[in-house]
């Protein structure tokens, strides 16, 4: 039976069909559905681990035991998890382990283009990359049986494209793989250096058995076709694009093993063909690889080394005629991403921004914060960069008895990476404050559960961390909560922490205003006899305000009622149900 799927729906059938016995992941754009799909499979456990650091070592413990295991996560993800990857080469594994990560050419939900087969080759694992969702479940499958032929971690690599396009799939029984017997074998797993002296020769002969894999692995094809001089090289969702603009006009070489790459089919092709072009997204790694084995190439001459690549793209650059190809309209109306009306971040925000804070902001939903027209953050760098950059900003600045520097992250996020920054904080002394943005879910990703809701991945209840008592566990005195609705006790809170010669946490406490059992008050209206039309309303960039006729309106629709624009207001003008 077939079945219309997403890649990463698909991903996850793999890892069913597959016998994966336990899945760890942490969610993260495009990388979060196959995790999600795959906790419908109750023969699969699956869970939300607090960083990719620690879903890597969950999936290496259940490998380590005997079983079949995965970990999911985004492109910026596998930074977290490249501890416990690089020396997972060298230990290898006991049942078969593969690691997803996403890609995400064109930066639709992160703060980078950063090209994940660089990891595959510096921790010499072999990384498979499918073009599709069929081949997104078949990968999966063969990922496992490489993992346990070659004693590795594999690395299975999408991309946005990929993970969010549809076809239909095969769906085919789930395989059982029952546990391999765990044996101890301190030379293999304990990585003590006397032992990973030995086991790096190992990696490097294997890595030459992955090699000679690669050379006539099914997952690398060559489509040739005799009267075409043009021959192309690719792989992933550029393979698509190349046959959408070619059709079987031209030789491909499609490679499903991006690590390592074959020498001689690579040759072998090139050498039937006048002109070779290589057509890759981001860096240029199959180009310098063929450059590197004596394969003269064309690609980032003619291809850019940002951003994600098009039919019209491809065509252009090798001087195709003009053709149609779908695509959105250039003149669609610009629609950046806001905080959601009701959201419960904005009060906190307005409050930073009128009294001119410097706010070190994280990854989350609260970046928002950085539009206008709050323009309330000053920087963002990466998962729980603000808890340790706040303590080295006031270190560089030095004590001052009025701190107007503040830093922002989520109650997710905290849990990912902010809490050994906080732990910085306390133990080497900074009168730093940490605000906790504690919307009681993961937000950005698409309300997933973390340790501080109360809930697992199945929406089973779990243990609750406690933020208050973890702070003042971490060695912090004050710690207080608030409700960034009301807007004059939150500016009261941020002025006091911000004030006291020792650090401080404030704990911004709201759930979303998305989640289906947050109760709303129901929109709210606009007396326009009493609107003097100061526009204060408009400065927290509420998506629900605007000025229609020369007043302010709130969208019915749109409003929840939470009442932070009625504070801003000094005419009484906002107020009561609409």
């Amino acid at each position: 039976m077939k079945k219309m799927m997403l890649g990463n729906e698909a991903a996850a059938r793999g890892l069913y069909e597959a016998g994966c016995a336990v899945v760890s992941s942490y969610p993260g754009t495009p990388s979060t559905e196959i995790t999600e799909y795959a906790a419908k499979y109750d023969e699969i456990y699956c869970e939300w681990a607090p960083n990719e650091k620690v879903a890597t070592e969950v999936a290496f413990g259940a490998s380590l035991a005997g079983a079949r295991s995965a970990c999911c996560m985004k492109h910026v993800g596998l930074n977290v998890a490249a501890d416990p990857l690089f020396t997972l080469s060298y230990t290898g594994v006991n049942g078969g382990m593969v690691i997803c990560v996403a890609d995400d050419p064109g930066m639709h939900s992160s703060q980078n283009e950063q090209d994940s087969r660089h990891y595959a080759a510096a921790a010499k694992v072999p990384m498979l990359e499918p073009s599709d969702s069929v081949e997104a479940k078949e990968f999966i499958k063969i990922a496992f049986d490489l993992s346990e032929r070659f004693d590795t971690p594999v690395l299975f690599r999408t991309c946005t494209r990929i993970a969010h396009c549809q076809c239909a799939v095969e769906m085919e029984e789930r395989v059982e793989h029952p546990a391999k017997e765990y044996v101890k074998n301190p030379q293999k797993f304990i990585m003590a250096p006397a032992n990973a002296i030995r086991r790096h020769p190992l990696v490097e002969k294997r890595t030459e058995a992955l090699r000679e894999y690669a050379e006539t692995s099914p997952l690398n094809r060559c489509e040739t076709v005799p009267s075409s001089k043009l021959g192309i090289i690719t792989s992933g969702t550029c393979y698509e694009y190349v046959k959408e603009v070619f059709g079987d006009t031209v030789s491909v070489l499609k490679l499903g093993v991006v690590n390592p790459l074959p020498v001689k089919l690579i040759r072998d092709f090139a050498a039937k063909c006048e002109r070779v072009v290589v057509i890759e997204e981001l860096d240029p790694v199959i180009e310098e690889h063929c450059k590197v084995i004596g394969v003269e190439v064309e690609g980032k001459n003619l291809f850019p080394m940002v951003g994600e690549f098009s039919q019209a793209l491809i065509a252009k650059a090798l001087g195709l005629p003009d053709k149609e190809y779908v695509a959105a309209p250039e003149n669609l109306p610009v629609r950046p991403p806001v905080m959601c009306a009701g959201c419960p971040h904005r009060g906190l925000f307005y409050v930073l921004a009128k009294n001119k804070y410097t706010v070190l902001g994280d990854i989350g939903c609260y970046t928002l914060g950085s539009a206008a027209p709050l323009g309330a953050i000053d920087s963002v760098l990466c998962m729980g960069a603000s808890v340790s950059g706040i303590h080295g900003f006031n270190k560089a600045l030095g004590e001052k008895s009025e701190n107007k520097t503040v830093c922002v992250i989520g109650d997710s996020t905290f849990m990912h990476s902010g809490m050994t920054g906080l732990a910085n904080v306390a133990y080497n002394g900074t009168n730093s404050t940490v605000i906790i943005l504690d919307n009681s879910i993961t937000g950005m990703t698409g309300h997933q559960q973390n340790p501080t809701t109360g809930y697992n991945i199945k929406g089973d209840p779990a243990t609750k961390i406690d933020l208050e008592a973890l702070c003042h566990a971490l060695g912090i005195n004050r710690v207080r909560v608030v409700d960034p609705y009301d807007i004059k006790a939150t500016e009261a809170a941020v002025k006091e922490e911000t004030a006291v010669p020792e650090p401080s946490v404030i704990i911004s406490r709201r759930p979303c205003a998305l989640l289906k059992y947050v109760r709303h008050r129901g929109p709210i209206k606009v007396d326009t006899d009493k609107c003097r039309t100061c526009r204060a309303c408009m400065r927290i960039g509420c998506p629900a305000i605007s000025i229609k006729d020369g007043k302010a309106a709130i969208d019915a629709t749109l409003c929840t009622g939470c009442g932070v624009c009625s504070q801003l207001c000094a005419f009484g003008a906002i107020g009561g149900e609409n």
